[in-house]
């Protein structure tokens, strides 16, 4: 039989292990809770919503606008080459285009993006000097110059929050920054908790203008006309 002090050390033991598993058991509860509720605002921006969660956790959320389809993702990325781990959102407008190849503009490309197929295309385009300087364009296109659109995104929505940009035959995707880790949670705790709180309509609804017009433009013109 253990003594008087060994037995109540390891009744401490075991209460600190039971309350390490209740914290962590609460906790995967509540970040359930914040990534099936992340788009949960944005559901105004489109008719016909629907969400369904995806293997991470998120919600993956897709509706109409304007007679366009739309499809949101939101992807962590919590790789060690970035200064703080970053929460995606790859905003897609999943519609045939006219296009004949695929054009994919990525900005601060590291080789780690792996929510993109940037360096699955065959070709990768001389530096541009209407792109940023810290920016690279991929292509299947075996000659030709990329559309200006992709020019035309970064300068309507700015580089600091966009990341990658394509445009190709089965459809048009913007992917940008929606949220950081907090600096001080993960330098001290490596806490790269995102998600809490729902998505801003207002931080999403360029993006969804931005493709829409993007989507005019490309139409044949008896289309663009119309529209």
């Amino acid at each position: 039989m253990a003594d008087p002090q060994t037995f109540i050390a390891m009744l401490l033991v075991a209460g600190l292990m039971l309350w390490q598993a209740y914290r962590l058991s609460r906790g995967a509860a509540q970040r359930r809770t914040w990534r099936a509720g992340y788009f949960d605002k944005a559901r105004s921006l489109l008719n016909d919503p629907r969400t369904r969660i995806e293997p991470g956790g998120f919600a993956r959320l897709t509706g109409h606008l304007d007679g366009a389809p739309f499809d949101l993702q939101a992807v962590p990325d919590t790789l060690t080459t970035r200064k703080l781990p970053a929460l995606w959102v790859l905003t897609t407008l999943p519609e045939p285009t006219p296009l004949r190849h695929t054009w994919h503009l990525m900005l601060r490309p590291r080789g780690v993006e792996t929510f993109s197929t940037f360096d699955r295309l065959p070709r990768l385009l001389s530096p541009l000097t209407s792109l940023p300087d810290d920016s690279a364009v991929r292509t299947d296109a075996p000659t030709g110059e990329p559309p200006a659109l992709l020019a035309e995104a970064v300068s309507r929505l700015g580089e600091d929050r966009l990341k990658e940009v394509i445009l190709s035959p089965k459809g048009l995707r913007l992917t940008w920054l929606a949220e950081e880790a907090p600096r001080a949670s993960y330098i001290l705790f490596r806490d790269s908790e995102m998600g809490k709180t729902p998505l801003d309509p207002l931080a999403l609804a360029p993006f969804l203008e931005v493709l829409l017009e993007f989507r005019v433009f490309l139409a044949p013109e008896p289309e663009r006309l119309r529209a």
